[in-house]
């Protein structure tokens, strides 16, 4: 099992299953892997439908190099059981499971994949509940979970909050999820943008994720994955200052001074460390 996008994760597509036509067409998009959604974008009465087309294209996409990945219903439905069990196949890069809450869950998962002869399949963990971002921390540490992305409207929905423009009731859950995320070496993925439309607003969040240590970015609108790819890697302009302040810190550093003053900031080794993340990020 490999992770989905072995250099970087910064847009993750999804498709729903029961739409052909929309998942042959995911390779030509441009994003770092896809998803054929079985879950939201599946209605109650297609699960079958849409677990047998996901299953079928599945191996369609993978051959022409797409990192596809399926998304199945929520543990506790009704239909997570045959999701698991008939649904997946094994050229997948991973499983996304929806509504992931702890490591017990994650440990009866891992036993149903390995009964479904599928043990190395990597899991893409949804945090979508009020018990998921305060749990985060621990089972995001699992063996199998190779990445995990917050679900804000899910969230907001189990808090009993109200969904704003500015996501202050969700700055607390985003954070919590990134630094989870960091703490267990997993990369993160932010929230969707629903009005797929409002390009200004996938910007900005985008640029917010990127603050907050997310990688990437779920896209539901093929519009949306270039904005996403753009997003979360540096602009070259941050590369080129990226390298002088590198070159100047490391010079100093070789003559004895620890800190610098670098075109009127102050830099010392942790604002170094910044840059060579952002050096190695637009390589």
């Amino acid at each position: 099992m490999t992770d989905p996008a072995p250099n970087r994760l910064r847009s993750l597509l999804f498709a729903p299953a029961v739409r052909p036509d929309f998942m042959a067409r995911l390779p030509e998009r441009g994003a770092d892997a896809v998803v054929l959604d079985c879950e939201d974008a599946t209605p109650p009465n297609a699960k079958a439908e849409g677990r047998a087309n996901a299953r079928s294209i599945a191996p369609e996409l993978a051959a022409k190099g797409c990192a596809v990945t399926i998304r199945v219903n929520g543990p506790t439905s009704d239909w997570f059981a045959d999701d698991i069990a008939e649904g997946l196949v094994p050229e997948l890069a991973g499983v996304v499971i929806p509504k992931v809450e702890t490591v017990e869950g994650l440990d009866e998962i891992a036993r149903m994949l390995s009964a479904a002869g599928l043990p190395d399949l990597g899991i893409i963990a949804g945090i979508e509940t009020a018990l998921g971002v305060a749990d985060a921390r621990s089972f995001l540490a699992h063996p199998q979970v190779i990445a995990a992305y917050f679900g804000a409207e899910d969230f907001i929905a189990d808090m009993g909050g109200v969904r704003t423009q500015n996501n202050q009731e969700v700055l607390y859950a985003r954070s919590q999820v990134a630094l989870a995320g960091r703490l267990a070496g997993v990369p993160t993925l932010d929230q969707v943008v629903t009005n797929f439309r409002d390009d200004n607003r996938f910007t900005r969040e985008s640029a917010e994720a990127r603050a907050l240590g997310y990688g990437g970015k779920l896209c539901i609108h093929p519009s949306q994955v270039t904005i996403a790819n753009d997003a979360f890697i540096p602009s070259p302009e941050e590369v080129e200052r990226a390298r002088r302040l590198l070159a100047a810190y490391e010079e100093a550093v070789a003559g004895g001074v620890s800190a610098i003053d670098f075109e009127g900031q102050m830099v010392d080794e942790p604002l170094a460390t910044q840059a060579r993340r952002i050096v190695s990020l637009g390589a």
